[in-house]
């Protein structure tokens, strides 16, 4: 093995092993990493022990075996949970913390690490454990670029890597606002799905036409980003008033079918503040001005 080969193999620790710690740790052995795991349920390294893991018995003994500690757990209070009593292992370590949760407290991580001698790439996985490995996934990271760049080939061997910025919450931050997204769209699509089937239409039914109307998305966004960019909500193409009347018979639909209409009613009470703040004659867009003034 060639010299650079050798640094791109440097070897790893992994913490936490749920699906998606399993599966980097998997993916890693199976590139000819040395990897390390540990996991506060000992059992759970048994499968990957078998093909070649070190198993740490300690979380100190995980931390003492590499420079670059990857973090694969529920949020970052487990990180503290984890860390705390291993604190005098931490100083040198680069941590990759995978675990998700909200900008704030991953600039807080990477400081209460910084103040022990540590550093800290903040990652948001954009996949499933099903789409590590693959390299046309992707990971946010943010924090210290050099840091990022020495590290960038051993983790582009999960995924691809966008590194978005120093801040160390930019990467949350992205991953949290894709999220923003997915679960908004897919309770919609189960309350649609729960409309048709008190209808008599299969989700199987409804299928081309859910999938038709996630596949416009797209178009509707490249529309309205220069827009939204410059601060300006027209009326030219939709008004917010059509709006109101749209959901409101999406409601209406969905009492009449007898099914909770909580999630369209909310999405309805949104419009009528938009109404009320004077936009009835602007694009729903204008609605951005709302969400800038949380309801009191």
């Amino acid at each position: 093995m060639n010299t650079a080969a050798a640094h791109h193999r440097s070897p790893v620790t992994i913490i936490g092993l749920g699906p998606m710690g399993q599966t980097m740790a998997a993916v890693f052995l199976d590139r000819g990493f040395e990897v390390t795991v540990w996991n506060r349920t000992a059992s759970k390294a048994d499968s990957l022990a078998a093909k070649g893991a070190v198993r740490a018995s300690t979380i100190s003994e995980a931390l003492a075996a590499n420079e670059l500690v990857i973090l694969s757990l529920t949020d970052y209070d487990a990180m503290y949970a984890i860390l705390e009593q291993a604190s005098e292992h931490l100083s040198g370590k680069v941590f990759v913390n995978l675990s998700s949760d909200t900008p704030e407290k991953a600039r807080e991580a990477a400081k209460w690490l910084a103040d022990r001698g540590a550093r800290h790439l903040t990652g948001g996985v954009q996949v499933p454990p099903s789409g590590i490995g693959r390299p046309e996934s992707s990971t946010f990271y943010s924090g210290p670029k050099d840091v990022f760049e020495a590290h960038r080939k051993t983790l582009e061997v999960l995924t691809g890597a966008d590194y978005r910025g120093e801040d160390p919450g930019l990467a949350a931050l992205y991953y949290q606002m894709q999220m923003d997204i997915f679960w908004t769209s897919m309770l919609s699509y189960l309350h649609a799905v729960t409309v048709a089937a008190a209808n008599g239409i299969t989700a199987e039914q409804f299928l081309p036409y859910a999938s038709a109307t996630m596949s416009s998305l797209p178009k509707f966004i490249e529309f309205y980003t220069p827009r939204i960019d410059a601060g300006e909500h027209p009326g030219d193409v939709d008004r917010l008033a059509m709006g109101v009347a749209s959901v409101d018979h999406v409601v209406h639909t969905t009492k009449d079918s007898g099914i909770d209409a909580s999630l369209p009613a909310a999405v309805l009470q949104v419009f009528k503040r938009g109404m009320a703040g004077g936009h009835a004659g602007d694009s729903f867009t204008s609605l951005i001005e709302i969400f800038r003034k949380p309801a009191s």
